[in-house]
C-alpha cells in the first residue's frame, strides 16, 4: 500500500509553499509586535490602534506598517545593536581591568616598589595576597 500515490507533486509542492508563506508571516508578525511594542516615540493608544489594525485585518495590518514604518523599524533596529555591542564592549572592558591582568599588574607595581626599596617584603606579600583575592 502506497501511501503518498493519492497526493501528487505538485500538491506537495504547494502545501510547502502555503506552509512556508505561513511560517514567513507569523515571523513578521512576531518582528514587527515586538518593535511596535518597544517604541518611545508613540504612546499606548497608538499601539493598542496598531495591534488591533494587525489582528483583525492581518495581511493589510502588516503590509501598512511595513510601507510606513521600513525606515523607522531598520533605524530602531540598528540603534539596539548598537546599543547592545557598547554594553557588551563596556562590560568586557570591566572584566579585563578586573581580572587576571589587573592583578598581575597590581603585583608587578608591587614587585617594582619593592625592588626599588620602597616597601618591604611583608608588605609586598600584603599587596600580592589582595591582588590575588581580588
Amino acid at each position: 500500500m502506497v501511501l503518498a500515490a493519492d497526493y501528487p507533486f505538485l500538491s506537495i509542492f504547494w502545501t510547502m509553499l502555503i506552509f512556508f508563506a505561513w511560517v514567513v508571516w507569523i515571523w513578521m508578525m512576531v518582528v514587527i509586535l515586538s518593535d511596535v511594542f518597544r517604541r518611545d516615540d508613540i504612546g499606548g493608544f497608538s499601539k493598542a490602534a496598531w495591534c488591533v489594525f494587525m489582528i483583525v485585518l492581518p495581511f493589510v495590518g502588516v503590509l501598512t506598517y511595513l510601507i510606513a514604518q521600513h525606515d523607522g523599524m531598520s533605524r530602531r533596529a540598528a540603534e539596539r545593536a548598537d546599543t547592545m555591542n557598547q554594553q557588551f564592549d563596556e562590560r568586557v572592558r570591566q572584566a579585563s581591568t578586573s581580572g587576571g591582568d589587573g592583578a598581575a599588574r597590581d603585583i608587578e607595581k608591587a614587585a617594582q616598589l619593592r625592588d626599588a626599596g620602597t616597601i618591604t617584603q611583608a608588605e609586598f606579600d600584603s599587596l600580592k595576597a589582595k591582588a590575588l583575592a581580588a
